[in-house]
């Protein structure tokens, strides 16, 4: 388990925003690394903030990065390797077919349930 805790600051024009802060008083300074498809990103930022409470993460999104379908970003304690956070961007036509699919398939799933609830009742009522 890390040392470090993030909280979403905001994403804005291409750039996801953060907080990271100490679980524990006596951890060091920490490293962060953020990876796509298991490549990580350029330009991650992470500056002290002027109290020495907290350190603000930057990670700007390359175009390249983007692309149909959902996207996920993970942030990792660089250090043990933990995961710390993560975060997706969603785009493209493609997408909207794909969550329609996965909407089908789970009300199907449900009628079935549904059903042998039903028959259950009546075999057990």
């Amino acid at each position: 388990m890390s040392d470090y805790h993030i909280a979403k600051r905001r994403f804005v024009e291409g750039v996801w925003e953060g907080i990271v802060t100490r679980k524990r008083a006596d951890s060091p300074a920490p490293r962060v690394e953020v990876t796509h498809q298991g490549r990580a990103l350029p330009e991650v930022k992470l500056t002290e903030s002027p109290d020495g409470g907290h350190w603000d993460l930057t990670v700007p999104v390359p175009a390249n990065m983007l692309g149909d379908g959902a996207q996920v970003f993970l942030i990792n304690d660089a250090a043990s390797g933990d995961l710390l956070d993560s975060f997706a961007i969603i785009a493209g036509e493609v997408l909207a077919d794909d969550l329609h699919a996965e909407l089908q398939l789970l009300r199907d799933e449900l009628d079935m349930l549904k059903r042998a609830f039903r028959r259950h009742c009546l075999d057990t009522g």
